[in-house]
């Protein structure tokens, strides 16, 4: 679940608006599924794990009404969940009834395939305006799906009274695919490449280059999976890490947690994610061509082939000069990347190949091999446009947001360990605030 809204709790004491007149924005992730039962209202109940706390209307509506209690005293702006039971009439009709009361639209969105769950976001407006909203379906062997909206605060940005912008966001709400094994990492970084090329269009046919975008949800991968590192490539930072100032390196990877699992692992997947409008990214399709290969080379590494170990492994059959693109496809076939419904297609691997294949000679020869191994293909590297104190290339103003605060409940997950009493959910709660903020950018096309 995400919330992003205006916050006066003493919990958050330490935020103000002294920056600018307008008040921080905050937002939360938080899971809330009715999904096995471990224990609801502080009385643990051993049930088998094959019975589910949908199957006990009495506990499912006990710790719903609780979650939904908590929603109205956070009263955050926009709110999002996942694994949302929209299967059950009662259900929604409980969350729309109260959510609606208290000021929100609400929008939901089921899986395909009749999965039983889905999305639900919900927009407070008093706050915000909803200008547009739009369902993405994936169709693919997750039946996964994402909302986005496209929203305007209802008070205008203002540093005084004679000088105010219209401040837009697209917000994303969203919940990837499971890896249940490592032959769904295409399948998973295939369902974020989406939602960015839909972004992408959007903002394109819109004309709305210079916005904010948060994306929110379940991503079911932690700092150390290629979802993560894809959406980094794109210019998104994690609101969490950025108020802890942890940082990509592997000593901060797990310094907090917000999940435990079917499995029984405890892990860090729930993430808000924000990308200012000044913020220059990699070309979506090198950044995705990068991430396969991140991907590929972490395969080969899991059967313990460094790089030159993988050059002559790939070229066994040409004398060790040159890979071949019959020995590219098989290679990719030995380590489940294609042959398999949710592997790479047919026109993806080609694509890999032909920008993998720099000079255009139909072979990897090593120094291109490196490229693909050292994600390489763009020398183009994230970096910041000029800001406000900044002379040079300037050419539009934009509004964006600054990370003012973000903390994850119960707070015992922050030094990363689950409490065993903490029964609402196998999801913490991550909440963030954000602070409107002015910034310069460079005017490009997407």
């Amino acid at each position: 679940m995400m919330l992003t809204g205006f916050h006066n709790d003493a919990e958050f004491g330490n935020v103000d608006s002294s920056e600018n007149e307008s008040v921080p924005f905050k937002g939360t992730i938080l899971r809330t599924k009715p999904g096995y039962v471990s224990s609801t209202m502080g009385s643990v109940v051993f049930l088998n794990q094959s019975v589910r706390e949908s199957d006990f209307r009495e506990i499912w509506l006990a710790t719903h009404e609780r979650i939904i209690d908590w929603l109205l005293y956070e009263r955050s702006s926009i709110i999002c969940l996942q694994e949302f039971w929209v299967a059950n009439e009662e259900f929604v009709h409980m969350h729309e009834e109260r959510l609606g009361a208290a000021g929100y639209d609400t929008f939901k969105l089921a899986r395909t395939n009749n999965r039983g769950d889905g999305l639900l976001t919900a927009i407070q407006k008093e706050y915000f305006r909803v200008l547009n909203y739009k369902e993405l379906l994936f169709n693919d062997f997750g039946d996964r799906v994402a909302q986005l909206l496209h929203v305007q605060a209802v008070v205008p940005y203002s540093q005084n009274q004679n000088d105010s912008v219209e401040q837009e966001t697209l917000i994303v709400n969203t919940h990837l695919l499971f890896p249940h094994d490592s032959s769904l990492s295409i399948m998973r970084l295939h369902q974020v490449y989406k939602i960015l090329k839909y972004l992408e269009t959007y903002q394109r046919e819109n004309k709305l280059n210079e916005i904010p975008v948060i994306l929110c949800g379940d991503w079911n991968g932690s700092k150390r999976g290629h979802v993560y590192k894809f959406l980094r490539s794109q210019g998104f930072v994690s609101s969490y890490d950025i108020a802890h100032e942890y940082t990509d390196s592997d000593a901060d990877a797990h310094k907090w947690v917000s999940h435990r699992n079917h499995r029984g692992n405890i892990c860090g997947v729930d993430f808000i994610w924000l990308r200012n409008p000044n913020k220059l990214r990699k070309p979506l399709k090198i950044s995705w061509a990068e991430a396969v290969f991140g991907i590929i080379k972490y395969q080969l590494q899991r059967v313990l082939l460094a790089e030159n170990d993988a050059f002559a492994s790939l070229n066994a059959d040409n004398n060790g000069n040159h890979i071949t693109y019959s020995a590219f496809c098989k290679a990719l076939g030995q380590v489940n990347l294609t042959g398999l419904s949710h592997g790479l297609s047919f026109q993806q691997t080609k694509d890999l190949w032909v920008r993998a294949d720099i000079d255009g000679n139909g072979v990897l020869d090593h120094e291109e091999f490196k490229r693909i191994w050292n994600s390489t293909l763009s020398e183009h590297m994230e970096e910041d446009c000029c800001l406000e104190d900044s002379n040079e290339g300037i050419e539009k103003e934009a509004i964006g947001y600054a990370v003012k605060n973000a903390i994850l409940f119960p707070r015992e997950v922050e030094k990363g360990i689950w409490p065993e009493n903490y029964s609402l959910s196998d999801h913490a709660r991550l909440t963030a605030v954000f602070s409107p903020i002015r910034l310069w950018c460079s005017q490009k096309s997407l």
